[in-house]
């Protein structure tokens, strides 16, 4: 029988040497990224199955007549309200009151000249034509509140009704209301403009707040007429059965004259 001398042993040892059997091999950094995905992959395969991604591109050429009063022609794909991706097309006037100083403060460098109104009033036509319907005439009444807040942070609040008639259908319409929060940002001499802004929907066909959209955006100024408005939007149709969830990537071309 051999004895084996510990303490000799012990003294023998680098300083942090761990005896075999003590060791115990400790989860690496990969090993818990590929549990992670596991666990994640079977919620993000079925979140996939109830979900839509979208890019949705827009035109808005803005030409102002008066000091209190603009044309806007717009040209754009939507997907709102439970609806298929559909066309807008058309125009609008828009009517506002004298700006506030405060507002002017809140909205300097900015190239629309509206959001220094503290009211804004619009009527628009949008000829709406969509895949295998009949196209829709809609009436798009809105008015826009201003409000300068602390902070230099801008809030808007947009009240707008769609009227729509179409001969392969009752005249339906819908009620939104969006909430804006924006705040100017200064980098050197440029002044982009990133913003965040909640919308929900009341829609007559189904009696109910059925769609809520949630938006985050920036701004970018390019010049004394041009302007740039990518944005992301995430938007929940409760209208029909199953719910619907739609990611939409957009783009915004916003023209002043």
């Amino acid at each position: 029988m051999t004895f084996v001398d510990t303490k000799a042993l012990n003294s023998r040892r680098r300083p942090g040497h761990i005896p075999p059997r003590l060791w115990r091999p400790r989860p690496s950094f990969n090993t818990w990224l590929m549990a992670a995905l596991l666990v994640l992959i079977p919620s993000l395969a079925a979140h996939a199955q109830t979900s839509t991604i979208q890019f949705l591109p827009e035109v808005d050429a803005h030409l102002k007549l008066q000091s209190n009063i603009r044309f806007v022609f717009q040209a754009k794909d939507t997907r709102e309200g439970g609806n298929p991706t559909e066309a807008e097309v058309g125009p609008s006037i828009d009517f506002y009151l004298k700006p506030l100083v405060k507002l002017r403060e809140t909205s300097a460098f900015e190239l629309d000249d509206a959001k220094s109104r503290p009211l804004v009033l619009s009527i628009g036509y949008r000829y709406v034509p969509s895949p295998g319907k009949a196209p829709v005439d809609r009436m798009e009444p809105v008015v826009i509140f201003h409000f300068p807040t602390k902070g230099r942070i801008l809030v808007s609040d947009r009240n707008r009704a769609d009227l729509d008639w179409s001969t392969s259908r009752n005249f339906t319409w819908r009620y939104r209301n969006r909430l804006t929060l924006e705040r100017r940002v200064t980098i050197h001499s440029y002044h982009p403009v990133p913003y965040a802004s909640a919308e929900f929907f009341y829609e007559s066909q189904y009696r109910k707040w059925s769609t809520t959209a949630l938006y985050a955006g920036c701004l970018f100024p390019i010049g004394k007429h041009v302007q740039f408005d990518p944005y992301y939007e995430h938007q929940n149709n409760t209208g029909k059965r199953p719910n619907e969830q739609l990611n939409q990537f957009g783009l915004a071309l916003n023209l002043y004259f």
